[in-house]
């Protein structure tokens, strides 16, 4: 988790600034790691569409690894395993599609963070340094880990203080 990364992407934001970034689709982490070193502030990598499987995944997550770019990983669903698929192989959060309610963004929440605010579980992956840093990780990822949920209604793609 790059703590610094999302640190800097938050005051962007909270200031209203623009705040740059890539949707990848494709499988080199080239593209990645090319949007990292122009600066960009956030790499969102595609797992809904497209055909990445989670070894590529990985490798574009790594080509972010000290940078000071946010890579965030939209999954296919808002689905307990995916959220954790993701945030263990390092990335900074995830972004869920298909968000329809209030109940929906509280549980995307849940399964990113770790108790007792959440209900993610820990484990001995990259996230976590190899299992060497578990303390470290658990006292900073819960103030930092991003959900980014896209909210659909009826009427199609909604704000967030739509439905929060």
């Amino acid at each position: 988790m790059n703590c610094r990364a999302i640190e800097t992407l938050r005051r962007r934001l909270a200031s209203g600034g623009p705040a740059l970034g890539l949707w990848v689709t494709l499988e080199s982490p080239s593209i990645t790691e090319i949007a990292a070193a122009l600066g960009l502030d956030w790499v969102v990598i595609d797992a809904e569409h497209g055909h990445l499987d989670w070894k590529e995944i990985l490798d574009h997550l790594r080509a972010l690894s000290r940078s000071t770019t946010v890579g965030l990983v939209r999954i296919a669903a808002l689905d307990a395993a995916l959220v954790k698929r993701a945030l263990d192989l390092g990335a900074d959060g995830v972004v869920v599609p298909w968000i329809e309610s209030a109940a929906q963004v509280r549980e995307a929440l849940s399964l990113a963070q770790y108790p007792p605010e959440g209900r993610r579980g820990i484990g001995g992956e990259r996230a976590t340094g190899w299992g060497q840093a578990l303390a470290e990780h658990a006292a900073e990822a819960n103030d930092h880990v991003l959900v980014v949920p896209i909210i659909e209604t009826a009427a199609g793609v909604a704000a967030a203080d739509e439905i929060v």
